[in-house]
């Protein structure tokens, strides 16, 4: 029986991938949550062999979440169940921890290989990702500089060009103060800025921020 965790923030997605398990006899969903914090309090409940996590939920949620929750003793596998099909996007998920990626338009029976292989210990990504990812790999030096950035980079990044202080940074991810420091001077030199006003316009420049 393989037991699934569904996180989702979104009532009718919850319900519709409990109705598509609700044929599978060797699925048993055990529980749900729609935030970071509900996650983590589902997992010292109850046993969880995979956890489905969407991407987007309020809270911390996408990359570092995944690598919070990788980083716990005896963590389930962890499928992502994404909107989001941008190569940079799964591999940030890949990078983090993630055992599998695979976007929310496809239908059951993928869906329930992806469940199958990543509960076996394999790793499954969404097929028209798979060239984007390949290719993407191949030709790093072609990319634009925030793609260079890793998930915690590219992160720290998307907060401080929003207006985040270190000290809000800090707090917000649970993370030491110097770290964030060390992160922020490691970005700006991926991206060639030298100040927080170079990062914003190199964010609106491209089109990161509106």
């Amino acid at each position: 029986m393989i037991k699934i965790l569904i996180a989702d923030d979104h009532t009718i997605m919850r319900e519709g991938l409990k109705q598509i398990f609700s044929f599978e006899e060797h699925i048993c969903v055990v529980a749900e949550a729609t935030n970071g914090s509900e996650i983590f309090e589902a997992l010292q409940r109850v046993e969880v062999d995979l956890l489905l996590l969407d991407m987007s939920m309020s809270g911390v949620c996408g990359a570092t979440l995944i690598n919070q929750i990788f980083l716990q003793k005896d963590s389930p596998r962890i499928l992502v169940l994404s909107m989001h099909c941008e190569p940079r996007i799964a591999r940030h998920a890949l990078n983090a921890g993630a055992a599998g990626y695979l976007t929310k338009d496809n239908d059951s029976k993928t869906l329930m290989d992806a469940i199958s292989r990543v509960v076996s210990g394999g790793r499954f990504i969404d097929s028209r990702l798979t060239s984007s990812l390949i290719f993407d790999r191949e030709h790093l030096e072609q990319r634009p500089l925030h793609e260079r950035l890793s998930a915690r980079e590219f992160e720290i990044f998307d907060l401080l060009v929003r207006g985040r202080s270190i000290n809000e940074i800090s707090e917000e991810l649970a993370i030491n103060r110097k770290t964030v420091s060390t992160y922020k001077i490691r970005l700006m030199q991926k991206l060639d800025c030298q100040n927080n006003a170079q990062l914003v316009r190199y964010a609106i420049s491209s089109d990161l921020i509106q």
